[in-house]
C-alpha cells in the first residue's frame, strides 16, 4: 500500500509548530515575498531557519513556496532570495515560473524543485516535461479527476512524485490563474495579492439602466455566483491513495493554529488508521466527519476528483464561513505553580469552561481555575488578543496544546 505524505500548511512559526505536533510529515510556508500568499503573515528568514529546525528535529519536511509568476522586475530579488534559501536548505522549492525554476536549478540545485498547481499540471505530458528539466513532484491542476490523475501515474516515471490538494478552500479558477483581483482592484492574484472577489456579492446591471441593480438568483438561494464550497476528501482516503497520489495537500496558508490543529490531526488519523486497517477507517468515520466540521469552513465539497461538479459546489446566499469553535490560544510553559503561559488570542473568563485539544486525538474539558496577567494580578476575564498571561488549566495541558471554546 501507498504510504502518501501529509502536507500541511504554515502561515508563521508557531503554526508550523502546531503543524508538526498535530501530524504532518511535510509543511509549506511562504517568505516575505515571491509566494502566493502575499496577504498571510508569512516568514522571515530568521524564522524559516527555526521553523526548519525545529520540523527537521521532529522528522518533518519543509517546502517553501517561490510560485508567483514572475515580471521582469522580480528576477534580481528572486535570485538574491533562492541565494539566501540555499542557506537555509528547506527540503523543497514550490515553483510555478519556468524562469524561476531555471533560477533555481541554477542557484540551489541541491534543493527540490516541486512544480506549484499554478502550472497548470493537467496531463502526464506535463509532468514528464517537468521530470526531464530535474522537478521531483508536481502538484496535480485542482480541476484533475481521480481517474485522470491515476492516468498520470501510469504515465510518469515512479519516482515522480504527484501532489494533489485534498482539503480546504477551492479557487473559482483553473488552478487559481485568476485576473479578477487585479481588474477590480489591481492587486495581482499571480503576485500573491489575491483580495478573493469571487466571495464578493454580485448583481447584473443593463447597460441602458445604470443604477438599476438587478438581483443574479438561482432558485433564491443568493447572489454570490462564483462562491465555491471547501474541499473535503476525509471520506474518501482510499481512492486518493488507490489513484497513486504522494502527498495529500491541505490548503490554508492564511489559516489559524486551531485550523491546522483540527485539520492535520483529523487527516493524520485517518490516514493512520486506513493503513493499520481498513475496517477501522471505516468504524472511525463518525470521529472524522464531526473533527473537520469543528474547524471553519463554507460547506464541504469533493471537488472535481469524482468529474466536473455541478451547482453543488457552489455556495449562493452567503460568503461566510461555518464556524463552531472560537480559538483562544496555543499553551506555552507551565511554572512551577501550575499555571500556564498563553498569548491569548479571543476572550473567555475565569469559570468558563473550555477545552483543550491534544495532538493525540483527546479533547480534554476545563474550567478555567483562574487568569493572571504578565505581573501576577489576577482578571477575570482575557479581554485583549494577543496578550501574555498565566492561565490555571488544572494541571491537564502540556505545551503546545491548543485551547477552543464550544460554539456548537
Amino acid at each position: 500500500m501507498r504510504h502518501p505524505e501529509l502536507l500541511i500548511p504554515a502561515s508563521s512559526l508557531e503554526v508550523l509548530q502546531t503543524a508538526v505536533r498535530f501530524g504532518a510529515d511535510a509543511v509549506y510556508i511562504g517568505g516575505e515575498a515571491y509566494g502566493l500568499r502575499a496577504k498571510a503573515k508569512n516568514f522571515s528568514m530568521e524564522e524559516m531557519a527555526e521553523g526548519i529546525a525545529f520540523a527537521h528535529g521532529h522528522g518533518v519536511k519543509v517546502y517553501v513556496t517561490v510560485n508567483i509568476l514572475a515580471h521582469n522586475g522580480d528576477l534580481g530579488g528572486v535570485r538574491r532570495y533562492l541565494e539566501e534559501l540555499g542557506e537555509l536548505n528547506p527540503d523543497a522549492l514550490i515553483i510555478a515560473d519556468p524562469g524561476v525554476f531555471l533560477l533555481a536549478k541554477e542557484i540551489c540545485p541541491q534543493i527540490e524543485r516541486h512544480i506549484s498547481t499554478q502550472a497548470n499540471n493537467t496531463n502526464y505530458e506535463t509532468y514528464r516535461f517537468w521530470w526531464e528539466l530535474g522537478a521531483k513532484r508536481a502538484v496535480s491542476a485542482r480541476e484533475l479527476s481521480l481517474e485522470e490523475i491515476r492516468q498520470i501515474r501510469a504515465h510518469i516515471p515512479p519516482q515522480m512524485e504527484i501532489e494533489s490538494f485534498v482539503h480546504g478552500a477551492m479557487c473559482i479558477s483553473y488552478s487559481g490563474r485568476c485576473l479578477l483581483s487585479n481588474y477590480f482592484t489591481g492587486r495581482d492574484a499571480n503576485q500573491g495579492a489575491c483580495t478573493h472577489p469571487c466571495r464578493w456579492k454580485y448583481a447584473v446591471v443593463e447597460e441602458t439602466r445604470p443604477g438599476e441593480y438587478l438581483p443574479v438568483e438561482e432558485n433564491e438561494r443568493g447572489t454570490y455566483i462564483f462562491n465555491s464550497k471547501d474541499l473535503c476528501m476525509i471520506e474518501h482516503i482510499p481512492d486518493l491513495i488507490a489513484a497513486g497520489i504522494d502527498s495529500l495537500k491541505v490548503e490554508g496558508r492564511m489559516k489559524t493554529a486551531l485550523y491546522v490543529a483540527t485539520v492535520a490531526r483529523t487527516y493524520r488519523r485517518a490516514l493512520d488508521d486506513y493503513q493499520a486497517d481498513p475496517a477501522r477507517y471505516e468504524a472511525h468515520m463518525d470521529w472524522y466527519r464531526d473533527q473537520i466540521s469543528s474547524g471553519t469552513y463554507r460547506r464541504f465539497t469533493t471537488g472535481f476528483f469524482y468529474g466536473k461538479p455541478g451547482a453543488e459546489a457552489q455556495i449562493y446566499d452567503s460568503n461566510t464561513y461555518i464556524k463552531e469553535y472560537t480559538y483562544l490560544g496555543i499553551v506555552g510553559g507551565c511554572r512551577a505553580d501550575g499555571l500556564y503561559e498563553l498569548e491569548q488570542r479571543n476572550k473567555f473568563s475565569v469559570g468558563e469552561t473550555i477545552e483543550i485539544m491534544k495532538p493525540d486525538g483527546r479533547d480534554v474539558t476545563v474550567t478555567v481555575g483562574g487568569i493572571f496577567d504578565a505581573d501576577g494580578s489576577p482578571m477575570e476575564s482575557a479581554p485583549h488578543p494577543k496578550q501574555k498571561l498565566w492561565v490555571d488549566l488544572a494541571g491537564q495541558a502540556e505545551r503546545g496544546d491548543i485551547l477552543r471554546r464550544s460554539e456548537r
